[in-house]
């Protein structure tokens, strides 16, 4: 198994946010897109077994690393990896159908996407049923500006190792929801400059 410390310090603030959205009386299918080690989905799998989760990763060892954390933990409703590539149309990620998502979850990463940011969320526009939520956790940027130094840094790294990669605006990204039919309801703040972003979409009697 792989094990990320910062996974370890954030899953459960991330999962307190979660929670708020979740009706444990009835049952509910929820993506994670970039699910990296397995560490986040299988402590969601543990405190909310009502809702079936389903990881992605591109990257072979990481899927073994989620394998391995649902078989050491012994949860049931945590599906089989699926691989999807965020930068490819949702018609290629992997067979899931048009609305078939209560919750889609991105974890640290949009600010490691490269030119795959409109087709992420035109996919998530289309398979969130109406109602659902994403919740994108990471540091951003606010109307241009990147607070503290600590994140200036990493967008300067980011950069450096991919010119494509950095911190995404608020802003850039509520525009890019809206042209989905999502819309930005709730922006939380959370440990280690970071945000949790709460993106809904739109029910169908609504423009």
């Amino acid at each position: 198994m792989l094990v990320c410390p910062m996974a370890e310090r954030n899953k459960e603030p991330i999962l307190e946010v979660l929670a708020d959205y979740v009706d444990e009386t009835s049952s509910a299918f929820g993506l994670e897109l970039g699910s990296g080690t397995g560490q986040h989905i299988v402590h969601f799998a543990q405190a909310l077994p009502s809702v079936t989760w389903q990881p992605s990763e591109i990257s072979s060892a990481s899927q073994q690393s989620i394998r391995a954390y649902v078989h050491a933990t012994k949860v049931t409703n945590v599906q089989e990896p699926l691989t999807i590539d965020v930068s490819q149309p949702w018609s290629q990620w992997a067979g899931l159908e048009q609305g078939c998502c209560d919750f889609i979850v991105i974890i640290n990463l949009l600010h490691m996407t490269e030119q795959g940011l409109e087709e992420m969320f035109k996919g998530i526009g289309q398979l969130l049923k109406p109602g659902g939520i994403c919740l994108a956790y990471g540091p951003f940027a606010m109307n241009g500006i990147i607070l503290p130094e600590c994140n200036v840094q990493l967008d300067e790294m980011l950069q450096a190792r991919n010119p494509e990669w950095g911190l995404r605006d608020v802003e850039e990204l509520r525009q890019l929801a809206n042209t989905n039919a999502l819309w930005l309801e709730r922006m939380v703040e959370m440990p280690e400059y970071t945000k949790c972003l709460i993106f809904r979409r739109r029910q169908l009697s609504e423009r």
